[in-house]
């Protein structure tokens, strides 16, 4: 019996001393732990100076920094969506913002998921439904998809209840095509009124995105001054060779990104600030 108890005693020493162990092992300093988790953070969005080259590319673009707490916005009004064209922020980033979905290049998407390039896609049912399956391609690749009504009208030649019918039309063709509802919303031609933004109020819409600079086929155009600013709110559109004089998307944002990185400039994601 006595030999029993001892050899259960020895048993119950062994397992405490193992868990001991265990946890000893297992114990890291909070600060480590973070510390770890922000270095393999920027490890995952590294990209090689030769992926770098191979997009034409003289070196990859800098790691966006990590995005502050997102702060509200005030609205344009009591009840109603704020309206950005640039982002309040001092970080030395710009986003890249891509509308309609004329153009569906295969390449793009690996361009995106190579240079891991953080894209928002602004798109046009009418447009753009012909393709969805390419643009769920992309939004695979960390794109991610916005509102940019079903049929690109000029809004404010609308009635409040048309231009609801396409804000939420779309909306709702998101939805059951990804699976969610955009949370931004881009009117065509950057064009509004006040009936624009209650019914992007009324379906579900937290923000009205415009634009800064835009990307022409082989520079910027800036909307003020003659260089980007923090903040900025680029946009691009996605067209072909018809429309980029003989140049394909890949080159166009190529030159874009190169525009962006000649200023000192990396890229973030909108939706990581707003």
């Amino acid at each position: 019996m006595r030999a029993a108890h001892r050899l259960l005693a020895g048993v119950l020493a062994a397992g405490a001393l193992a868990l001991g162990a265990s946890g000893c092992a297992q114990s890291v300093d909070p600060i480590e732990r973070l510390g770890r988790k922000a270095a393999q953070k920027v490890e995952e969005r590294r990209v090689s100076h030769a992926t770098a080259r191979r997009w034409g590319l003289d070196k990859p673009l800098a790691p966006a920094p990590e995005p502050p707490p997102r702060t509200a916005v005030k609205g344009a009004g009591p009840g109603l969506p704020p309206v950005l064209d640039r982002v309040p922020t001092k970080d030395k980033v710009v986003f890249l913002t891509f509308d309609d979905g004329a153009e569906r290049d295969p390449r793009f998407v690996r361009m995106v998921r190579e240079l891991r390039l953080p894209v928002s896609m602004f798109l046009t049912d009418s447009v753009a439904g012909p393709g969805y399956a390419h643009f769920g391609e992309l939004a695979s690749v960390g794109a991610t998809i916005q509102n940019h009504t079903l049929d690109h009208p000029y809004l404010p030649g609308l009635p409040y209840a048309g231009q609801r019918w396409e804000i939420c039309g779309q909306q709702d063709k998101l939805k059951d095509r990804f699976g969610q509802r955009p949370r931004l919303f881009r009117p065509p031609y950057g064009e509004y009124n006040a009936d624009t933004l209650r019914a992007a109020a009324d379906c579900g819409i937290s923000a009205v995105v415009l634009w800064r600079a835009s990307m022409q086929i082989n520079d910027l155009r800036y909307a003020e001054g003659a260089k980007l600013r923090p903040g900025d709110i680029v946009l691009a559109h996605f067209r072909g060779p018809d429309e980029l004089h003989g140049a394909s998307l890949t080159e166009m944002t190529t030159r874009m990104l190169r525009k962006i990185q000649e200023q000192g400039f990396t890229v973030a994601r909108l939706e990581d600030y707003i």
